[in-house]
């Protein structure tokens, strides 16, 4: 079976290349990839190479596979997991699968350590690990896209799950948000933050009272707010609110005086940027939990913290990386429930679209770039379908698709983006 992939050679060294795959073996799965995500974390391996954790020393002279939020169809199952999964069958990757026999060990994951599995691929071989840690999951809902912003999505819901306050008087801590309290999203309306916003606004079993998203791109705040309304959040139970800090003489009193002065239960920082760090720690309340979401490239990045109020106030602080299985389940559930992720996606591409896409993201404006391993096609902002249709009747159509869907992606326009590209 001939592939055709991304593989990273070194730092900035990316390369489209067909290539034959290997028989699989009576445990691994030969699947067929139909979406990819970019992440800025695929950016962030190709720019560091082999000094990146996850990828191997050796990846100059064993290239591996790009790409850890995808999708697709199962093609050949080998006989140790016949019991559990055919030919067929749609599914998902948890990347982050923690093996400890994996090529880099216990960082091992999809997307940057394998040579034979990875998103911007046209076919995979999954192997064992990925099945041993239940990390290859089934997708039965409608589309191809979902499945693929599952995880992103499950690690947002990790890092709700992964805060925790303080039980006075002992030494328990008590996992999750507060329920009913003041929550503030920094940064918030890049990709991640829309869908920080999307999962907070269709959460069942919890869910703030208060919620505040900043930015200070009015543009972005108000796609933000005109995908997850206001009006539809207080159907919720949630006083959301879109603030643009910029605008703001003194950001922390401004938003501390929208909880009377009591300061935030829960505060998500959405970008690796110091000011926006030592203002999340401003905007803490007693017992305060400060989740350090966005990853940052630069292993020195520090920012200041209160050590006054991390002694007098408990207030703490936790990072998060990627979710985990849990997270990816509870992902798909809610998406085959109601939850479209339709609004992260901005831009539509092919697999030719992913070498330039990747070494540029930083620069590329918008949310989630979403490539179709199968077509040729330049990478192409959904708001620009309309001009080029005038000339090229695939994006004439898939306009007048995505306008009938609020101006966004669907599984509509995807159907007709595989069966016409």
């Amino acid at each position: 079976m001939k592939t055709k992939a991304v593989r990273l050679y070194g730092k900035k060294d990316l390369r489209l290349e067909t290539f034959e795959l290997p028989s699989i073996k009576e445990d691994e799965i030969l699947a067929k990839v139909v979406t990819d995500s970019l992440c800025m974390s695929s950016y962030k391996a190709a720019s560091q190479g082999a000094d990146h954790k996850r990828v191997p020393d050796d990846v100059a002279e064993n290239p591996i596979i790009i790409g850890h939020e995808f999708a697709g169809v199962l093609v050949e199952v080998g006989a140790k997991w016949a019991h559990r999964f055919k030919a067929g069958d749609k599914f998902s990757i948890q990347p982050a699968i923690n093996y400890p026999d994996g090529p880099v060990g216990i960082l091992s994951a999809p997307g940057y350590s394998y040579r034979h599995i990875g998103g911007d691929a046209t076919y995979v071989i999954i192997p064992n690990e990925v099945m041993a840690q239940d990390c290859l999951l089934p997708y039965k809902g409608e589309g191809f896209y979902p499945a693929s912003l599952a995880e992103p999505l499950s690690c947002v819901i990790g890092a709700m799950h992964a805060n925790y306050h303080l039980t006075p008087g002992s030494y328990v801590h008590k996992m999750e948000i507060v329920d009913g309290g003041n929550m503030a999203i920094l940064a918030g309306v890049g990709p991640m933050g829309l869908a920080a916003i999307n999962y907070v606004l269709h959460r069942e079993d919890r869910k703030p009272g208060l919620c505040v998203v900043t930015d200070v791109d009015q543009a972005r705040l108000d796609r933000a707010a005109s995908l997850y309304t206001v009006e539809f959040a207080k159907s919720r139970g949630i006083d959301l609110r879109y603030i643009n800090t910029r605008e703001l003489p003194d950001p922390v009193a401004s938003l501390r005086a929208l909880t009377n002065g009591d300061g935030f239960n829960d505060v998500f920082v959405f970008a690796p940027v110091k000011p926006v760090v030592e203002q999340a720690d401003a905007l803490l309340g007693f017992d305060g939990c400060l989740n350090f979401f966005a990853g940052p490239s630069d292993p020195t990045f520090s920012a200041q913290f209160n050590f006054y109020n991390v002694h007098y106030a408990y207030t703490h602080v936790v990072g998060t990386s990627g979710g985990n299985n849990d997270d990816m389940v509870e992902a798909l559930d809610m998406m085959s429930k109601g939850l479209d992720p339709a609004g992260l996606v901005t831009h539509i591409g092919g697999l030719n679209a992913v070498i330039d896409a990747t070494c540029h993201l930083p620069e590329i404006p918008g949310g989630k770039k979403l490539i179709y391993t199968h077509i040729d096609m330049p990478l192409t902002a959904i708001a620009d379908f309309a001009a080029l249709g005038k000339e090229k009747p695939l994006f004439k159509v898939l306009a007048e698709i995505c306008d009938r869907h609020q101006g966004l992606w669907s599984v509509e326009a995807e159907d007709y983006l595989l069966k016409n590209a």
